[in-house]
């Protein structure tokens, strides 16, 4: 159930007056910094928060994932939001500057710090990477860069999730320290909720092959219960932050 300052964040995402502050050039698809503002904000503008954009019309294409991957993004923080982790920031589709895309909250992370320094430097943030990990497993991440990992005081938040959800197995990830360890309990809980039925606002952003293979990655979460190993040595995304 959404808390009310999530609600909050939804909302003025949706439907707030988007202005556009500029490109982020390190990302691989056009993607913008935005600010969102209240339509009845007062002139000061205090109600305006940034959000991160990304216009389909500014993706490359993609030999194994058809246009559109910012359904995938909002398919992502339904999942989060469906299993109870809450670590992919609030995020919507809707028409913006530059036409129909994914909004995502802008998270006002130390930008020094991703997932190698954090699991690194703070042991006791791990329970938390090890919920991302599972997640990335669930939602077959092709990305997981170290750098989609933010830390925001004690929060680690999962960002950047357009490479998600393929039917067939694609997982590529910097996090595999905690391969061959058991999954806990509260963890393939997290999964045995998209087991049997996907929630429909996952479900009519993926093909039904995709929803088919979500369930069956759940089941093995749940059933073999053991963080995976990338026995190859080849299952790590480019660049690595």
């Amino acid at each position: 159930m959404p808390t009310d300052e999530l609600t909050r964040q939804l909302h003025l995402l949706a439907t707030g007056e988007v202005r556009v502050l500029g490109r982020i050039m390190w990302s691989s698809n056009a993607t913008f910094l935005v600010d969102v503002a209240d339509r009845n904000d007062p002139a000061d503008g205090s109600t305006a928060h940034r959000a991160v954009y990304k216009p389909t019309r500014g993706e490359r294409p993609l030999w194994d994932f058809a246009p559109g991957l910012h359904r995938r993004e909002l398919a992502a923080f339904e999942l989060s939001e469906a299993i109870g982790l809450g670590a992919v920031p609030a995020t919507v589709v809707r028409d913006g500057p530059l036409g129909d895309g994914s909004m995502q909250w802008f998270v006002d992370a130390d930008h020094e710090e991703h997932y190698f320094t954090i699991f690194e430097q703070y042991p006791h943030l791990h329970d938390q990477l090890r919920a991302v990990a599972v997640f990335d497993v669930l939602a077959n991440n092709t990305d997981r860069k170290s750098g989609h990992c933010l830390l925001e005081g004690p929060k680690v938040w999962a960002i950047d999730h357009g490479l998600c959800f393929a039917a067939d197995p694609k997982l590529r990830t910097v996090i595999w320290e905690f391969a061959g360890e058991p999954i806990p309990d509260s963890l393939r809980a997290m999964a045995e909720t998209v087991r049997e039925d996907v929630p429909d606002a996952i479900a009519r952003l993926l093909t039904a092959d995709e929803v088919g293979a979500l369930r069956a990655r759940a089941a093995a979460v749940v059933d073999d219960g053991i963080f995976p190993a990338d026995h190859s040595g080849h299952r790590y995304p480019w660049p690595l932050v």
